[in-house]
């Protein structure tokens, strides 16, 4: 119903103007990149820009997304590439959590433009996470719980392996399957332009590479990366001018769930779930499993990547299954990450979650080249960060 020049959408949600994803872009993402920060930013955002014919003088705010500091060994890094945005003399924030970063800025970005502020709203994700030396770990295990956790010299791997070793153990799921994940993601990314890691494996190869921390091997594991990712956001008259191909933000979703990793269920990811059942409310959806053409969970690990469409689907322990019978490939009826996701095209922390954005508007606009899903109409995207906690979603439809 009608309230002054706002419209009330359902389940008493209020917001003021629909909001389209114009333009995507993005850098290679690899290992030891010969870019600085800056000119990844300055890369992914032309890109973008040029993707829909902008200018930054067309740009009316700017969201600079990066993980903590420390991924990158530069204080407030935040302000380092701020001109390459093309964010001089106008509006900037930073948005950071962790993984849930990339995500989290397009639904910050929405947010402007829905509330009128802004027509057009420029988003870039990145992250330069070869310089650190020593790796940032050590600041890292400082950020658990000191009486509780301290003692047990947890570090990010081990408290992963942990949540690996509870999803297999409560819903039965083989190893073998989960490698499964590796084994698909990493054979999308050889159709991806920017992929860090395509390769043809097999399960055995997962198997059989180097144990972490049981049971993470390390072809369990995305690889370490730079790179940057950046999406051009349009109120609905403005977009209708810019672009034939519109791609709709029809919800979103965030949701943070308690930090402590002792008293969290591990076993599914209440944080994700929640998310995405405030972004399918927003978009009118009832049944994810009917209503969705094309996943992107997180999957910084191969066994995140179930844990995660558990959570989109609502169904616990379910991701295993479709994954074994082939339903989550690119010809099958879920199919999940065919960007290759972060086990692939790599995982630049902030940026990961934002080429997931990209990826479902390159898919929806019909833009995929060899990666494209036939007939995708409405595609999810979502991120994870912190300590397990970090829920971010985004619903998009054509």
């Amino acid at each position: 119903m009608a309230f002054g020049n706002m419209v009330m959408y359902p389940k008493g949600f209020l917001r003021k103007k629909r909001v389209a994803i114009v333009g995507a872009g993005m850098t290679d993402f690899r290992s030891i990149l010969p870019h600085t920060t800056r000119e990844l930013c300055f890369e992914a955002s032309k890109r973008a820009l040029d993707s829909c014919g902008l200018t930054p003088r067309d740009v009316k705010a700017v969201i600079g997304a990066s993980a903590p500091d420390a991924f990158d060994g530069i204080h407030i890094k935040g302000w380092n590439p701020v001109d390459a945005m093309g964010a001089v003399g106008k509006p900037y924030a930073r948005e950071f959590v962790g993984g849930g970063t990339g995500v989290g800025c397009i639904v910050n970005g929405w947010y402007y433009v829905a509330s009128g502020l802004y027509d057009i709203v420029l988003v870039c994700a990145f992250e330069k996470m070869s310089p650190p030396v020593p790796h940032a770990q050590k600041l890292f295990t400082t950020i658990f719980e000191p009486l509780l956790e301290w003692s047990l010299g947890p570090n990010l791997v081990w408290i992963f392996a942990q949540e690996m070793n509870r999803y297999m153990t409560t819903w039965g799921v083989k190893k073998e399957t989960i490698a499964l994940s590796a084994v698909k993601n990493k054979g999308n990314a050889m159709d991806h332009p920017h992929a860090q890691l395509p390769m043809k494996i097999t399960v055995e190869d997962v198997l059989n590479s180097p144990i972490l921390v049981w049971p993470v091997n390390r072809l369990d594991i995305s690889p370490s990366s730079d790179g940057a990712a950046t999406v051009i956001l349009a109120s609905e008259d403005v977009a209708k001018r810019i672009t034939d191909t519109p791609v709709w933000i029809d919800g979103v979703g965030m949701c943070l769930d308690s930090q402590y990793w002792t008293n969290r269920d591990l076993a599914f990811p209440y944080y994700v779930y929640y998310a995405s059942q405030q972004a399918y409310r927003m978009a009118g959806i009832s049944d994810p499993l009917k209503d969705i053409d094309v996943w992107e969970p997180y999957d910084p690990f191969d066994y995140k990547e179930l844990h995660h469409l558990d959570g989109l689907m609502g169904k616990k322990g379910y991701a295993p299954k479709l994954l074994a019978e082939g339903q989550l490939a690119r010809d099958g009826d879920y199919p999940s990450c065919p960007s290759g996701g972060l086990q692939g095209v790599g995982n630049p922390i902030a940026a990961a979650g934002t080429m997931k954005v990209c990826e479902i508007y390159w898919q929806l606009s019909n833009q995929a080249g060899k990666r494209q899903i036939d007939n995708a109409k409405t595609g999810i995207a979502q991120a994870w960060g912190d300590l397990m906690q970090v829920g971010t979603v985004v619903v998009c439809r054509t």
